[in-house]
């Protein structure tokens, strides 16, 4: 079982080279990245060094022949359009539209020119933002975030295998991200394949985390799945805290759940993707059309226990779990 480090980006990874200090570097054109994310720059801080990672893998030097102009929008999805169109003014020649449809729908409407690229985007062709993932059409494309029904089956199975009495499941979830509603049926038909019934309880915000846990508790869940977005993303140590002081399990699909606290969490690796999305922006760069340029979908999956919470919650993870984790938190 490996063992993640703890990463901390040095520097001013997520600040704008100075114009003085690029009129230092050597002579050659000098790319304009608009980096624009519904989440806070702390909160996203572990993406960024991934897709700068990625840029630097093509030859891309952050302040020499490359600059990025971050914005964030803290978890507020009104900001999104204004920071959009701050991009479009100040001219950048592509715009990374950050870990949510509405971050990728807001750059839309802001440019139909610039190209812009979705690092990870749960289902972008039922969320219109593209014709098509072999076909996207228009001037965005990059990568999709899951692979739909198969990876929440996966994360019942795994919840199921850890739970083995577990019959009643808590789905929170946000319905201001109309996508995440429309999967509630599909969960819904999955998890009674496994013995479950499902109880979708909705949270918009921080501020409707206490109302929801009284549901769900009320409700007599058992445990509880995080039907990931950005905003309550955002939120995931609130979460994390509320749940344990409930004596509930908690699963999601990002591993940064799991670093907060929840009890496990299945789903692609979403650093990955980041660095993958450096190879769109290389392409574009070199003459490619985002429309030419098909949407690509994850192709490593990845598998988090926090012992340190089961433990906590009385647990006993079992050997069959804990063998296939790619990381436990101990």
């Amino acid at each position: 079982m490996r063992r993640r480090e703890f990463i901390t980006l040095v520097g001013g990874a997520a600040a704008t080279l100075p114009l003085a200090a690029l009129a230092q570097q050597p002579a050659g054109r000098v790319y304009r990245i608009g980096y624009q994310s519904l989440a806070s720059r702390e909160q996203t801080l572990h993406f960024i060094k991934a897709f700068e990672d990625g840029l630097r893998s093509f030859g891309y030097r952050v302040g020499e022949n490359v600059v990025i102009e971050y914005r964030f929008a803290d978890g507020q999805i009104e900001r999104l359009p204004a920071l959009a169109a701050d991009l479009v003014r100040l001219g950048v020649d592509i715009i990374i539209a950050s870990g949510s449809i509405p971050s990728v729908a807001a750059a839309m409407k802001a440019t139909t020119t610039v190209p812009i690229i979705m690092p990870a985007t749960v289902d972008p062709v039922g969320a219109g933002l593209v014709a098509s993932l072999a076909r996207p059409g228009g001037n965005v494309t990059g990568l999709a975030v899951d692979t739909g029904g198969e990876i929440l089956g996966k994360r019942f199975e795994l919840l199921k295998e850890t739970l083995p009495n577990l019959s009643r499941l808590g789905i929170l979830w946000n319905p201001d991200v109309a996508l995440v509603g429309s999967r509630q049926t599909a969960m819904t038909e999955i998890a009674r394949t496994l013995g479950l019934t499902t109880i979708p309880v909705e949270a918009r915000g921080l501020d409707a985390l206490e109302q929801a846990f009284a549901t769900i508790v009320r409700e007599r869940a058992q445990a509880f799945i995080v039907q990931g977005d950005s905003v309550l993303f955002n939120y995931r140590g609130e979460i994390a805290g509320m749940a344990l002081r409930n004596r509930l399990p908690a699963a999601s699909l990002q591993r940064e759940y799991a670093h907060a606290g929840f009890l496990l969490t299945y789903g692609a690796d979403i650093r990955d993707l980041y660095r993958r999305a450096a190879g769109f922006v290389d392409k574009i760069f070199k003459g490619a059309k985002p429309s030419d340029l098909p949407v690509e979908q994850p192709t490593k999956f990845e598998l988090v226990v926090n012992l340190k919470t089961a433990r906590a919650l009385g647990i006993d993870v079992p050997p069959s779990v804990l063998a296939r984790a790619d990381e436990v938190i101990e």
